[in-house]
């Protein structure tokens, strides 16, 4: 493994060291957190053509390198550690976006991933990745920095209950993607999702929204592979959740808890496949002066 530690970021590096050009075909992988799924990452392999593959964090080290190389034998696995938005502005990073066959984006903290790469070169070359058809994946708050609207914890992480009893309080920050993904349009993800029991924290962040947004949200060790066409189909352990909202909430005032009624879910075990651009979601779910009436599990 080679490592290159700089000023605003640390690289290290694994596999061959000469640039590949394999055909890409697109597509995501949108995971929960927890334990990894293998076959999520073989997707993105394959989707990526057996390239060169490129891990950004803003925390952690190469935990990816090796299970990678070992699990589906990429030409090289490379995981940029960014310490500062300043590396965003580095020329090499962009580059290393540039030549990527796919690109994964590992958990820790979004706030870190909006502030140190939106409106970066980071930014624009990571949609520059997205239109040349490579695939693009994340887990946690990787996932989290996916979606047309992103809760970005710029105030730090909330519980599903302080969202429930106050849909409007300050500290839900909420911003506008990261990456267009355009089967990801008008979706807010949310992660750890039954593990931490977020139903509750979803329903409140798409009363934020006006009802204007969908929500998906995705357990842990549980991905969902979506092919460029937006179809969708559930791996790992557990479920993945696709909420559509009835419009606005019924009451969604400060210091008031929240009131929306005939939330619609859909939960997709593994195995199950579902189209992002346009789900048929029936279980119905009222949220009642902040308690959650009937449970979508």
């Amino acid at each position: 493994m080679r490592i290159n530690q700089q000023n605003h970021y640390t690289s290290y590096f694994s596999g061959n060291p000469e640039n590949v050009q394999s055909t890409c075909q697109g597509g995501a992988v949108l995971m929960g957190g927890g334990t990894d799924v293998d076959e999520a990452f073989q997707f993105l392999v394959e989707r990526g053509g057996g390239g060169d593959i490129l891990i950004l964090r803003a925390s952690g080290a190469d935990g990816y390198n090796d299970y990678l190389m070992d699990l589906a034998h990429p030409n090289s696995v490379e995981s940029v550690v960014f310490k500062s938005r300043e590396a965003s502005f580095a020329p090499e990073i962009a580059s290393k976006i540039d030549e990527a066959e796919a690109i994964f984006l590992a958990g820790g903290d979004q706030a870190k991933y909006c502030n140190f790469w939106k409106d970066t070169p980071v930014q624009q070359a990571l949609q520059r990745a997205v239109l040349r058809g490579v695939p693009i994946g994340g887990t946690s708050a990787g996932l989290a920095v996916l979606g047309e609207r992103i809760f970005s914890a710029q105030q730090g992480g909330l519980d599903p209950q302080e969202v429930l009893q106050n849909p409007c309080d300050g500290r839900i920050t909420i911003e506008d993607r990261l990456v267009d993904l355009p089967f990801m349009d008008g979706i807010l993800t949310d992660t750890h999702f039954s593990q931490r029991e977020r139903m509750g924290r979803l329903a409140g962040f798409l009363a934020h929204e006006g009802g204007d947004v969908r929500g998906l949200g995705v357990d842990e060790a549980t991905a969902v592979l979506v092919t460029p066409d937006g179809k969708g189909r559930v791996v790992g352990s557990n479920s993945a959740y696709f909420v559509t909202p009835p419009g606005p909430a019924e009451v969604c005032e400060p210091g008031k808890p929240l009131t929306y009624r005939d939330l619609k879910v859909l939960k997709v075990d593994p195995g199950g496949s579902v189209d992002l651009r346009d789900w048929q979601a029936h279980q119905r779910l009222d949220v009642i002066e902040g308690q959650l009436s009937p449970s979508a599990d």
